[in-house]
């Protein structure tokens, strides 16, 4: 926590990354992945993102890159509070490090990482790790509002037992409920033994579940966005609309 520790310790910046993607959610944990691989015990700092970077963005950039790294702190020019300028990053350094790209090329390589099943049959939907906002309850409801899960395949979310709560008051819980969703509250699968035997391969949001669920639960993963989760629950395949990774 002394201002030494928070200072940036390496600059990268996003080289020819899209508006759009940059204004996906999906983004956010491939992103978070990436640099925990490029700087897996230092302190990142990240230019070129031109969008509004929401908490739950936020939370997802961290789980990826604490997974794939040991990253415990990132600053985003022009966005997180220590950043204003890249120099104030680096604890107003009157020279920074030049800067590494992050180009589409890295994004896509990380995105594919994410992903270690062969086949398109799914058994199992997680998301929520970490765990489900109130916001991202809000934005699954109506994904999954009349429409129903198939009959052999589970989804899952994970949230903390205050947010269930909140979610319930809002009305969030009861389309997941009719979609076939279930909750499980202040804990998770890679913590908790809670997978049936038959789950070989299941689907996730999360980079985090991406990259710990292989070893941890012997499973194989798909990555996708929310909605090809939804989508893929639905047909009990895996279903992904990757237009938005091919620009």
């Amino acid at each position: 926590h002394l201002d030494k520790g928070r200072r940036g310790t390496r600059l990268y910046r996003l080289v020819g990354v899209p508006a759009a993607l940059q204004d996906d959610d999906s983004l956010y944990p491939v992103l978070g992945h990436l640099l925990g691989k490029l700087c897996p015990d230092g302190v990142p700092v990240l230019e070129g993102l031109e969008v509004e970077v929401t908490d739950d963005r936020h939370k997802a950039v961290c789980a990826g890159a604490a997974s794939s790294g040991a990253v415990a702190l990132y600053h985003m020019v022009g966005i997180t509070p220590e950043a204003p300028t890249t120099a104030d990053a680096f604890g107003g350094a009157s020279r920074v490090p030049e800067a590494g790209p992050i180009t589409m090329d890295m994004l896509r390589s990380a995105y594919a990482e994410l992903s270690t099943a062969a086949g398109d049959e799914i058994d199992m939907v997680v998301l929520g790790s970490p765990h489900f906002s109130l916001d991202e309850f809000r934005r699954l409801a109506p994904l999954v509002a009349g429409r129903k899960a198939a009959d052999d395949v589970e989804f899952l979310v994970t949230c903390s037992r205050a947010v269930r709560m909140l979610a319930e008051a809002g009305g969030f819980l009861e389309p997941l409920r009719t979609f076939g969703g279930r909750l499980t509250v202040d804990t998770c699968p890679l913590t908790s033994p809670m997978l049936p035997e038959r789950i070989k391969h299941l689907m996730t949001s999360s980079a985090k579940y991406a990259y710990y669920s292989p070893g941890l639960l012997n499973v194989d993963v798909t990555y996708g966005r929310v909605e090809d989760c939804v989508e893929s629950a639905v047909r009990g395949r895996v279903v992904r609309d990757e237009s938005i990774w091919s620009t």
